[in-house]
């Protein structure tokens, strides 16, 4: 396995091919190529490719939610090539997304994962995520949400 030679930066409309190939071989119902065109155009501050050697090897599209009291990081979208799995790039994407969101006043971030993912539920937990409740329904087989927190400040 070569050694990751790895940069990240804020995504750009020339990595959307490489962002929807990741997309589709991560998930069961992946984003379609138009709903990650429109977040990038909505959060271009807060969406971000991992780069390894040149090509995107994972992204993570977040949001801001200002509810005029409180901003809150909203982690949208990550996912990671095949091939670059458990590699630390999960954890590096998120790390630098929970920055921006300190950069903009946020005093949380949350994210929405399926109760069956517990691999997933587990990654989050190790970078500080708790558990606040669940989501009945959420996504479009009628699976169930987690959805997890982590607090910036108190």
């Amino acid at each position: 396995m070569m050694p990751l030679q790895l940069t990240i930066r804020r995504a750009q409309p020339a990595d959307i091919p490489e962002i929807v190939a990741i997309e589709r071989a991560a998930f069961d119902d992946p984003w379609d190529e138009r709903t990650i065109q429109e977040s990038l155009a909505y959060y271009p501050g807060t969406f971000f490719v991992a780069k390894n050697n040149g090509d995107v090897a994972g992204f993570v599209a977040g949001g801001i939610e200002d509810t005029g009291e409180e901003v809150y990081g909203h982690i949208m979208n990550l996912a990671v090539a095949p091939g670059c799995r458990r590699r630390g790039i999960g954890k590096h994407l998120i790390r630098r997304l929970e920055r921006e969101y300190t950069i903009l006043g946020a005093s949380a971030v949350q994210l929405e994962v399926r109760v069956t993912n517990t691999g997933a539920q587990e990654f989050y937990r190790r970078l500080g995520y708790r558990e606040v409740f669940q989501v009945a329904g959420y996504y479009a087989n009628e699976e169930d949400a987690l959805v997890m927190m982590k607090w910036f400040r108190f």
